[in-house]
């Protein structure tokens, strides 16, 4: 099988399953691609299965680690009831500016805060601010980090919390121990960090698609 036939086939589910897909959805593409923000937002499938994933769970407060231009945020954020907060930290000033033009374009500038710095340095004052517990958290940031990220996320849950971490799979190089490319080696760390940890219980799946052979790790807070 090729990308090419990946994207074929979610092309497929798109039709199929999401032809009825808010059209803010293609606005918010083509704001970032005007910005100029790079094209890695998650699909159209992903960012329905995120949504359904905070259905699903019930989630009224979502942390988001990674907004680029909000498109997986107003995925998540669609979901929420009515008296839901999502609140998505960005590192970088310029994404954030485009995130907060996509929000107001969707009404969701009530709902949704970003925060603007590195996360490791912005969830402290989360925490302080009292924030949390988070019902769901979704880390999609740089991947070094991943460990600290996670650390954080497991100190600002409760029991219950869903914890979603992408990129993990990274064209199937996270097998290769003796890489040394840092996004690869964070994926391994994320998998080091869980597999025995006594506050969650992990599986990852991989995904192959528009965006290539990646996959996500998706975590129970016990």
């Amino acid at each position: 099988m090729s990308e090419k036939a990946w994207g074929a086939v979610d092309a497929y589910i798109e039709a199929s399953l999401l032809a009825d897909a808010d059209p803010i959805f293609g606005q918010v593409l083509r704001a970032n691609a005007a910005g100029g923000l790079p094209a890695i937002d998650v699909s159209p499938a992903q960012g329905k299965f995120l949504s359904l994933l905070v259905a699903i769970s019930g989630a009224r407060n979502i942390l988001e680690i990674g907004t680029l231009g909000a498109y997986s945020t107003i995925w998540m954020a669609r979901a929420l009831p009515q008296d839901g907060r999502l609140l998505s930290l960005e590192f970088s000033e310029r994404h954030a500016a485009v995130a907060r033009d996509n929000l107001a374009r969707a009404g969701l500038l009530e709902q949704v805060e970003v925060r603007v710095g590195a996360a490791l340095d912005s969830l402290p004052q989360v925490e302080a601010d009292g924030l949390g517990p988070f019902d769901l958290i979704f880390i999609d940031a740089d991947k070094p980090n991943n460990p600290g990220y996670l650390d954080w996320a497991l100190r600002l849950s409760r029991t219950g919390t869903v914890i979603v971490l992408d990129n993990v799979v990274r064209d199937g190089r996270v097998v290769d121990a003796a890489s040394d490319d840092r996004n690869v080696k964070g994926a391994r760390a994320a998998f080091e960090l869980l597999k025995a940890h006594p506050r969650i219980d992990a599986t990852a799946l991989q995904t192959v698609g528009a965006k290539g052979w990646d996959g996500f790790i998706l975590g129970l807070v016990r």
